[in-house]
Parts: structure tokens; sequence; C-alpha cells
């Protein structure tokens, strides 16, 4: 049996643990008083999820081209958003680009050539731009930003495609942990030791967050039937690091989101940045 059947299988599973939970949040949104400050804020990211929910399990049952087009096309959108933080030229941009189609492509039609030698063409891919423009002041910097967006976001997404089953129950764990993050630092980070913050690089994010982050990954990898040790500490470790990276380029780039198009979000990356680094983590855990 395939990865990518089986995929379709795990997508089948989570359809009901992630429609339950979208139904008893909207419930729960829409019972808010209004009082509560972040009531229009809240109805927006829900009806977010409402939208990007579907889009991301229904691409799995369409198989391998699902996951690829599903990967192809928030490598597109997130590469752009990040180009612009980084303030990269076109060239860069259009090499981020290229890459954000190609690697989900070659995960699909030829998962064995994602090896050393497809290193070696990104590195120079990175550099070429820059080598060829003769950029003395600034080359540099850009090749090592090119590097960085590279891993960060065509090579992680194309663990939509490489994981199989796995990719459904990270993506499902990831969201369930932004969640409960959030729930989490509300409940239990106003005071005391789990109200200190993670980093300085954002200060909103303390360790109660980690602990309703961990509470809410392992329920929902438990509930996809896909809990691991391993696995729950890779998604865990993802949702942290992915979030607190975001926050080290915004701040770098003096911009408060990545995008302003994603209702309660802001952009993609703001969305995706536990999911990059969650599926990175599992390819180096499970493959």
């Amino acid at each position: 049996m395939s990865a990518v059947f089986v995929a379709g299988e795990a997508a089948g599973r989570a359809v009901p643990v992630v429609a339950g939970v979208l139904g008893a949040g909207g419930v729960a949104v829409a019972a808010l008083p209004s009082r509560v400050r972040m009531r229009a804020e809240l109805r927006k990211r829900w009806r977010t999820w409402a939208l990007a929910a579907p889009l991301f399990l229904g691409a799995f049952f369409l198989g391998t081209a699902g996951a690829f087009a599903l990967a192809a096309a928030l490598g597109v959108v997130a590469v752009g958003e990040y180009a612009r933080m980084a303030a990269l030229p076109r060239g860069e941009q259009a090499v981020l680009a290229a890459a954000a189609v190609a690697l989900p492509a070659l995960a699909w039609a030829a998962p064995d050539a994602l090896d050393l030698r497809t290193a070696g063409v990104l590195l120079i891919a990175a550099a070429a731009v820059a080598l060829l423009s003769g950029d003395t002041s600034t080359g540099f910097t850009r090749a090592c930003r090119t590097v960085f967006g590279l891993l960060w976001i065509p090579v992680s997404l194309s663990g939509l495609v490489l994981l199989g089953d796995t990719a459904v129950a990270v993506g499902v764990a990831v969201a369930f942990g932004d969640v409960g993050a959030w729930c989490g630092g509300t409940a239990l980070g106003r005071k005391g030791p789990l109200s200190r913050a993670l980093s300085p690089l954002s200060p909103n994010k303390t360790w109660a967050g980690v602990v309703g982050g961990a509470a809410a990954t392992a329920a929902a990898l438990t509930a996809v039937d896909a809990f691991s040790p391993l696995l729950w500490a890779a998604v865990l470790v993802g949702c942290v690091a992915g979030d607190l990276l975001e926050s080290m380029v915004k701040r770098e780039a003096g911009v408060k989101d990545a995008g302003t198009w994603l209702p309660g979000f802001g952009g993609l990356l703001d969305r995706i940045d536990s999911l990059l680094v969650a599926l990175l983590l599992t390819m180096v855990v499970t493959l």
C-alpha cells in the first residue's frame, strides 16, 4: 500500500476530529460576550481555520498530486512573503519560487534524488545570482538568506509529499498545538514560573504556552492514531522553534506580520511557521 494512499486514509480519520473541534470552537467564539477584547479577532481566526482545514485535508484525498499541489502552493506564497521580509532581489526571489515547486515535484516523482546532489544544486543556486552580478557589498548576505529560505520553506514543505500519513498527523497536531499554546498562555501565563517568556524575540510566548501546546499536540496525535514519543517531541519542538524563528526574521525586518491578507493571522508564514519546522524535524526522526 502506497504512503499516499495511506495518507488519504489518515485524512479520513482526521476529518471527524477536526470537524468536531471546529464545531465546538465555532460555538465557543459565537457565544463570546461583546466585552471580550479579542472577540472579533478570534472570530476571524475561526473563519480562517474553517476554510484552511478542508483545503489541507482535502489535498491528501487527491493522492500525491494533491500533496504536491498543496506543498507547491504554500511554498510559492510563503517564499514571496519571506523574500519581502529578507529584502531579497528578484533573482533570489525567482530561485526560491522555483525551488518551492521543484522540490515537492522531486519528492513526488523522484524522492531518491533528494540527497546530497540536491543539496549541492541548492547551494550553488542560492549563490549564483549574487556571484554572477559581482555583488561585493551584500552578495554573501543575499546568498545566506536565500539558503536559509530554501531550507526553511521548500525543503520543509517537501515533507507534505514524503511523509504520507504522518504529514496529515503533523499538520493536525501543529494546528491543535498553536491553539493549545494560546489557551495555555492565556490561562496559566499571567503569573508564576510558567509566565516567564521563552525568548526576548517574542515576549508574549511563555512556558505556559509550551505546556498548553504539549498537551494539545499529544491529544491531537492520539486522536488521529499517530502518537509516538519521538513524533510528539518533533512536533512540539517544531511548534515552539518555528514560532520563535519567524519572530526573529520579522524583528530584523522590522515588521509585525509577514503579510496582511490572511484574516486573523497576517500572512501565510504567520500561520505555517510552526508547521515548517515540525515537518523538517519529523523528516529527521522518521525518514
